[in-house]
């Protein structure tokens, strides 16, 4: 690994192995765990780590079922909300805590907020980054999708066409990683497809080539169908939360990027009240975009929570 990035450690959680990599454990008693999206992995937050742990904060950064040395089960519906909730819930029994304040971007926002709907009482705050809080609506996700936006769209497409998107990645992943981060995102429809059969990549990259490599090296060893199965869990998802209140009433900070094409919710407020909203001028790759002002926002938002 590359920068003073914490070793990691393997713990056993519902029925799985977490790679688990921590700081500040000497601050026991004030936990925040970082979870990670698509396609990315618990290094995605290293400029956030030795930050979060200097002011004071036992900070936790699980690669999350299917990632990195993490457990990766054959078993789709193994990667739906119940079993990747379960997985951090399992993951502060380990420690000992009753709860925690847990940070999201991407995936792993969409995660914090299932969580926080099925286990409520073990998060004390939310912080989410670029994706907004997703009301359930009258009809699972992947149909409205397909409805709205068509098979070529890539949510879409992962879940009709199984094994087909993993295969591209998989012989592809070092060029789709390197057109992937890059600091104006990919447009709609079927582009993580078509960012990995490009050729050459487009803008500023987010990152060192080192850096790269260290999410690269990642996905070589794990391949990428546990990722995309998280995707393939969506309607499954949407019938899990059925019967939940869907109402976050934790305080919440909501982090967006400007130039993000992931919409932003109009209606936030109204399932999140407890919602503080920050945005700065980034893509999609917020936390690693632009790690001062992500840290900056994180920071101020606790210290008033103290």
């Amino acid at each position: 690994m590359t920068t003073d990035f914490p070793e990691p450690i393997r713990v056993p959680v519902n029925g799985v192995e977490l790679e688990v990599f921590e700081a500040g454990r000497e601050h026991a008693g004030r936990p925040v765990v970082l979870c990670h999206g698509w396609p990315e992995h618990a290094y995605s937050w290293r400029h956030q780590v030795p930050v979060l742990a200097a002011a004071g904060y036992h900070v936790i950064v699980p690669n999350q079922r299917g990632y990195g040395n993490s457990s990766r089960p054959a078993d789709v519906t193994a990667y739906d909300i119940a079993h990747l909730s379960g997985d951090l819930v399992a993951l502060l029994d380990h420690y000992g805590y009753e709860d925690a304040t847990f940070v999201g971007h991407d995936w792993g926002a969409a995660v914090v907020w299932g969580l926080t709907l099925l286990h409520p009482e073990r998060v004390n705050a939310v912080v989410n980054l670029s994706l907004p809080y997703l009301e359930r609506g009258e009809k699972p996700w992947i149909e409205s999708m397909e409805e709205v936006l068509g098979g070529d769209f890539y949510f879409v497409h992962f879940n009709r066409q199984p094994g087909v998107a993993d295969a591209l990645f998989d012989a592809h992943t070092s060029q789709f990683l390197r057109n992937l981060y890059r600091k104006n995102t990919p447009q709609l429809g079927m582009a993580p497809i078509d960012l990995a059969r490009a050729a050459a990549p487009l803008g500023e990259p987010v990152m060192s080539d080192s850096e790269l490599a260290v999410f690269v090296a990642a996905f070589e060893a794990s391949g990428f169908t546990g990722g995309i199965n998280w995707y393939r869990n969506l309607d499954r998802n949407w019938h899990l939360l059925a019967d939940v209140d869907p109402i976050i009433r934790q305080p919440t900070l909501m982090i967006y990027g400007d130039r993000d094409t992931i919409q932003r919710s109009p209606r936030l407020a109204e399932f999140v009240p407890g919602v503080e909203v920050v945005s700065l001028d980034c893509g999609h790759w917020i936390q690693q975009e632009r790690p001062q002002e992500t840290n900056q926002a994180i920071l101020k938002w606790l210290d008033q929570r103290r």
